[in-house]
């Protein structure tokens, strides 16, 4: 990663970051996106391409509904991305999506504090609203996408520093390194499994469940 790639990085991941609840909801917060794309922009997208997958497989147990708290992996994979950036295959993504997992929980904090944030700045609105103020309306709007904005570039940026540091801290060693890609992939797909039979429920579902694993499972085999 080089100096003239962080603003890219920045930018991107404020993008990715506002995209997950304030606009434009196009999916580019899922970090199979976001982390191909910034892999893309650091010129390793196929490294951003495996630490989105890995994160993804994460992603795919949240179900961000209501109230929900849940993790921010936008940004989170742009910081991955950053740090596997130079790798080969999915050797050091462990510790690529270690870092990604931490900025994720790190932002789903940020989320929290920024619903409060808003959650105020209806309050002191409340007999405008009541009143149907149009003028009131868009003070909310326009204020609450320009905090999430700002969440998303601070979370991005302090994945950034995590990743740069990271790079520089003391190396894990070949079996070290090995060791931890097998965890975090592990846990990924233990994740992934447990959203999918949740979602999944019981009766038909399940049974097409069971159908893709297998047909996966022997497309895999025959390869």
């Amino acid at each position: 990663m080089i100096p003239g790639d962080v603003g890219w990085l920045l930018t991107w991941g404020t993008l990715v970051g506002v995209d997950l609840a304030s606009f434009p909801q196009v999916m580019i917060a899922r970090p199979l996106v976001a982390g191909t794309v910034a892999g893309a922009i650091v010129g390793d997208p196929a490294s951003g391409l495996a630490v989105g997958a890995v994160l993804e497989l994460f992603a795919l147990e949240v179900m961000p509904v209501g109230a929900a708290r849940y993790p921010d992996y936008g940004p989170a994979a742009v910081a991955g991305a950053a740090l596997a950036a130079g790798t080969e295959g999915l050797y050091g993504v462990g510790l690529a999506v270690a870092v990604g997992m931490l900025v994720a929980f790190v932002g789903d904090f940020t989320i929290h504090l920024m619903r409060w944030f808003t959650t105020a700045s209806v309050r002191r609105r409340v007999v405008p609203l009541d009143q149907g103020n149009p003028v009131a309306i868009a003070e909310i709007q326009r204020q609450g996408l320009a905090r999430d904005a700002v969440r998303s570039f601070g979370l991005t940026a302090f994945g950034l520093l995590v990743a740069w540091g990271a790079r520089f801290s003391p190396p894990l060693g070949d079996t070290g390194t090995q060791l931890l890609d097998v965890v975090i992939i592990g846990a990924a797909l233990a994740s992934a499994t447990t959203g999918a039979l949740r979602l999944a429920g019981g009766g038909p579902a399940v049974k097409w469940l069971g159908l893709g694993l297998a047909l996966g499972v022997g497309l895999i085999l025959l390869r």
